[in-house]
């Protein structure tokens, strides 16, 4: 296979990883069973602070942007400046045209919505790293802290790093919103979000998405 059409491949497989992430988190916020680790930090955060969901989405992800550019620029690329700047605003897009008339829902298709936003949410963002033209700068903290400061598997550096999301996540909507609506920020979609979505890309990168970037690289 040409570098050029290597190169288009990884291209659409990043593109691809975060539009879907930005779907994955629409379905999570519209199941209101709780939202993956990341966002729930970001909930938190958006609760304490009197502007739009998706400027506060990109204002966090600038600080964790200076993060990887101090650490190890090689998770950063495309991806990571489009995810950086429209995936808050892609998150609301998806929440109006997709799902903005699903106001009073049943648990069953709340629970089908958490688990097709758990599946495209690990899919997504294996789709990206495995792609390596940049990842979200949330997903590098965790692959910073395993490839570059050797602090463990990923997996297990990732479930660590969506705790700490969802412990202060859960802590700052408390402490500016009390409880109310806190279903919103944490659920038990987040718990199983914290434990699970580690090995489930890992699984991802290594069983769909290696043989993906390689298909045909031989002919």
């Amino acid at each position: 296979m040409s570098e050029k059409r290597m190169f288009i491949r990884r291209l659409w497989m990043s593109l691809a990883g975060v539009v879907l992430t930005a779907l994955s988190v629409a379905m999570f916020k519209t199941a209101a069973l709780g939202v993956d680790p990341f966002q729930s930090f970001v909930s938190g955060v958006d609760g304490v602070l009197p502007i739009s969901y998706g400027t506060v989405y990109t204002v966090i992800n600038i600080v964790l942007l200076c993060f990887g550019l101090i650490c190890d620029r090689h998770y950063l690329g495309l991806a990571t400046f489009i995810n950086l700047f429209l995936l808050g605003y892609m998150v609301e897009f998806f929440q109006k045209l997709c799902f903005g008339g699903m106001t009073d829902i049943s648990l069953l298709w709340r629970v089908v919505l958490f688990a097709g936003a758990f599946v495209i949410m690990c899919f997504s963002a294996s789709l990206y790293i495995t792609a390596d033209l940049g990842v979200s700068t949330y997903d590098s903290v965790a692959l910073i802290l395993t490839n570059k400061f050797h602090l463990g598997r990923f997996k297990f550096v990732r479930i660590t790093t969506d705790v700490i999301c969802v412990v202060l996540g859960v802590a700052l909507y408390v402490l500016s919103q009390g409880t109310q609506g806190l279903g919103t920020v944490v659920g038990v979609a987040t718990i199983i979000t914290a434990v699970g979505m580690g090995p489930f890309i890992d699984w991802f990168n290594h069983k769909m998405m290696q043989p993906l970037l390689h298909y045909g690289e031989h002919k």
